[in-house]
């Protein structure tokens, strides 16, 4: 029997960012979109659609509320539900989002989320069997830029995103090696977003400039593989199963607007994906895919068209992930995002279905299962 990598090709991303805004309030979308309570509901709807595998992230607001507190409370219910439901989860171990008492820029940010990754694998050795997927840092890229560039998220910093950056991954290291300490066996996962800028080509200094703000989706990899920064820790070991988080917003014209699919200066998400695997060489999966609104079928059916493109040109992909899976309020608005399968939960933890994108998801389904059954029968393979 072929060796599978994740539970299931088609995943489910729950929302579970809990950083702060600028109005001081702290978000917790596990709470607000009420996965919390409603978490064995899910997990059922997830099974029920032929979804086995989901993403999750822990609070890590609530399991370290002060220096030296740990309670893990809060995610031994959906840990539970999970297990009976029957669906293997991805942990995220820092979305976004750290307890009040942690300062990003100093050494206990550090230490803090390695004691996290520490006794969070005690509870996975203790509620789980078979091997366990966590990711201990979520968009190192994203987080660096939208937190210490661009002043977006909390902590709302301009000029301070390379040390951000060095930051997270030096926790993202001293948390690998924790989890690997008290679980060896573990499988750790590096979600990162890539991107496309275009250059004027009219102008030199700008396709270059484009080029190399290109280049940077490798620095967070380059880092916890130790090719890059080495004073950060990192190792080749630390890397794992690189996860590639894509939306219809990840290519853009340099300092300008977003270059959607249809224009010639547009690149084919397969070319991407190839560039990733050709510089690093390993198990690769879709962690994050996504759009809004009535998009949201047409785009799903792009994303695996491009991962069908890539496999056959050689990328091992090993699953889609469909995130957010719940709708959920905006991060810095409140408004009702409408980018997921289901909506808001009724007063009984029934969801409304988002029904176009369930046929779509229906669709590429029974395509990958025609693909795999003639794969099967032309290699052999049980």
């Amino acid at each position: 029997m072929k060796h599978k990598l994740l539970k299931s090709y088609f995943q489910a991303g729950f929302e579970c960012s809990t950083h702060r805004v600028k109005s001081g309030k702290r978000l917790d979308l596990v709470s607000s979109t009420h996965h919390d309570k409603w978490a064995t509901q899910d997990f059922h709807r997830c099974a029920e659609m032929g979804i086995l595998c989901a993403r999750e992230g822990i609070r890590w607001h609530l399991i370290q509320p002060a220096p030296g507190v740990q309670d893990f409370s809060s995610v031994l219910g959906i840990m539970r539900a999970a297990q009976e439901a029957g669906i293997q989860i991805i942990w995220d171990l820092c979305h976004f989002g750290w307890p009040d008492h942690l300062d990003i820029f100093t050494p206990a940010w550090v230490s803090g989320l390695a004691e996290l990754a520490h006794g969070f694998a005690k509870v996975l050795r203790q509620e789980t069997s078979g091997v366990q997927f966590v990711a201990p840092v979520n968009e190192i890229s994203f987080v660096s830029w939208a937190g210490g560039d661009a002043s977006l998220i909390y902590p709302f910093c301009k000029g301070r995103g390379d040390e951000i950056k060095h930051q997270l991954v030096r926790g993202a290291v001293q948390a690998s090696a924790a989890l690997l300490s008290e679980m060896p066996d573990i499988q750790l996962v590096s979600p990162e977003p890539v991107i496309h800028i275009v250059g004027d080509p009219l102008n030199p200094a700008d396709v270059t400039s484009a080029h190399e703000y290109t280049q940077s989706m490798f620095q967070a990899w380059d880092m916890l593989a130790g090719h890059l920064h080495p004073e950060c820790g990192g190792q080749e070991q630390y890397l794992g199963l690189i996860g590639i988080n894509y939306y219809d917003r990840n290519q853009w014209w340099n300092f300008g607007d977003t270059i959607r699919r249809g224009d010639p200066h547009y690149r084919p998400f397969r070319e991407i994906l190839m560039k990733v695997y050709q510089r690093y060489h390993r198990p690769m999966f879709i962690s994050e895919t996504g759009a809004e609104d009535d998009e949201r079928p047409g785009w799903f059916e792009y994303i695996c068209d491009e991962v069908r493109a890539a496999a056959a040109m050689g990328v091992p992909l090993h699953g889609i992930c469909l995130y957010p899976i719940l709708n959920h309020p905006g991060w810095d608005d409140d408004r009702h995002c409408h980018n997921a399968l289901w909506d808001y939960a009724r007063p009984d933890g029934s969801r409304i279905v988002y029904e176009p994108l369930a046929r779509e998801l229906r669709r590429q389904q029974q395509i990958r299962n025609e693909s795999h059954d003639a794969y099967e029968s032309t290699t052999g393979n049980a």
